[in-house]
């Protein structure tokens, strides 16, 4: 939404999240909501994040309406849905709801009211939710649209067979991919089944078992619509880990492999969360009080110890009005309102990866064009094929990055034209500032900006 905002913005390697953000319309939703509201845009995406958290949980209310006549299990189920928003999907580097803005989360809670709709049996309102959906992010709305057909079709026509859920989006015909491109594959584990950890696979196979003990209780209760649910979702657990296995075992799928079949697994942990929560609430925590305090008071505690954990050097909340206390952001902040709009940076292409920087992404906030990294920019170039010789041909030319010298730093200079540079002190202590390198000089590296984690330095 940046470049929606500010065309001028980003005139090297803007393909690497515009091809993303060619496929919806969520930079354009936001970007049309800060043009309105005349709001900046930190505070529109907070607004809309919250906003997003809020539909979600009004979705599952909406949806457990559906499931459930108990008000008690109701209510259970939004509060479990509350308290795991950031519990991660087994292999898939997925969260129910992302920590930060992004379409995925809009596309959930859309995904989410429209099954509610079909349950309900209100289709029309269904359709409006899916179509929302796939404008915010048409790969993972392709899940909840599946489902929604396949839940009518089981509820119409009661079929025998796993056929109709094997309509997941996997199986088009594609162009072979770059040469490149087998590099960047190698680099995206959670793509490939049949690489994930052992533990992983709990994810896929823990769900599959409670859905058939969920659909035997709901047969036996008469809750027929938790039977429904129940039913539709583990064929489609079961095919998309088939179809994953698949796309694992041979080299020749490698680039049918990034359609991942198991980000199904998303969808399925919400509806899982619903069920669980409402069959939780409605006959195990009833209207004790105590039983909802002892249940929900560790698991509220655990998941703030987990996202601590995950991002402890940022604010747990960061109010638009703050100032970031992580110093990468503070050095990204610098950047924005300090250096020429078509700078071009280079610096550590797995930065988001190391310590202390806890994620933050470096166009996001400081609002320049940066050379291909490791993290962000493999996972368009593992989408978008033919983005994937110029990323590893720009992350090679950056490889051993801590051990950089100025003749290194130099060489990127002749080749891409970057400007300025954003080195990690110990970096900058190894071999950055000693005499006697390339170019080296009293002068080489003129860092206007520097804190606790990183210089900004402007080549002369």
């Amino acid at each position: 939404m940046l470049k929606a905002l500010n065309p001028i913005l980003f005139p090297v390697n803007a393909e690497f999240f515009g091809e993303h953000a060619g496929h919806t319309l969520y930079p354009k939703l936001i970007a049309a909501s800060v043009r309105m509201s005349h709001l900046p845009l930190p505070w529109a995406m907070f607004i809309w994040h919250i906003l997003s958290i809020f539909l979600m949980l009004a979705a599952t209310w909406r949806m457990a309406s559906a499931l459930f006549v108990d008000p008690k299990a109701r209510w259970a189920a939004v509060a479990l849905m509350a308290g795991l928003l950031t519990l991660p999907v087994a292999g898939t580097a997925l969260y129910i709801l992302d920590q930060y803005l992004n379409p995925r989360n809009l596309a959930a809670f859309a995904g989410v009211f429209a099954i509610a709709e079909v349950l309900h049996r209100r289709f029309v309102v269904a359709v409006l939710w899916l179509a929302f959906a796939a404008a915010m992010h048409p790969f993972m709305s392709a899940f909840s649209i599946m489902f929604c057909v396949w839940l009518v079709l089981l509820e119409r026509f009661e079929p025998r067979f796993l056929g109709f859920s094997a309509a997941l989006p996997f199986g088009i015909t594609l162009d072979p991919p770059p040469a490149a491109y087998h590099e960047v594959a190698l680099l995206q584990p959670s793509h490939y089944i049949l690489r994930w950890e052992w533990y992983e696979w709990l994810g896929v196979i823990g769900p599959v078992l409670l859905f058939w003990w969920f659909a035997r209780i709901a047969r036996r209760r008469g809750l027929n619509n938790i039977e429904l649910v129940s039913r539709a979702i583990i064929p489609v657990v079961l095919v998309a880990t088939v179809a994953a296995i698949i796309l694992s075992s041979s080299a020749r799928m490698e680039a049918l492999a990034r359609l991942q079949p198991l980000r199904s697994l998303a969808l399925t942990y919400i509806l899982l969360i619903v069920i669980g929560g409402g069959l939780l609430g409605e006959y195990v925590l009833q209207r004790h009080a105590w039983r909802w305090a002892v249940f929900f008071l560790p698991l509220g505690l655990g998941m703030f110890w987990a996202q601590r954990e995950i991002f402890p050097a940022s604010a747990h909340i960061e109010w638009p009005w703050a100032e970031s206390r992580n110093p990468w952001a503070q050095a990204f902040d610098w950047i924005r309102t300090n250096t020429p709009t078509d700078a071009l940076f280079a610096l550590n292409p797995a930065h988001m990866d190391l310590p202390g920087e806890d994620e933050i992404g470096f166009r996001a906030c400081a609002e320049r064009s940066m050379l291909a990294d490791l993290v962000k920019d493999k996972g368009a170039s593992t989408m978008f094929p033919p983005l994937s010789a110029e990323w590893l041909k720009q992350v090679q030319d950056q490889k051993n990055w801590t051990h950089f010298q100025l003749s290194d730093i130099e060489r990127l200079r002749q080749k891409y034209g970057i400007g300025w540079v954003v080195v990690e002190q110990a970096v900058f202590a190894q071999g950055l500032a000693q005499p006697g390198l390339a170019h080296a000089g009293r002068d080489a590296l003129e860092c206007p900006y520097q804190n606790s984690a990183v210089r900004v330095c402007r080549l002369e």
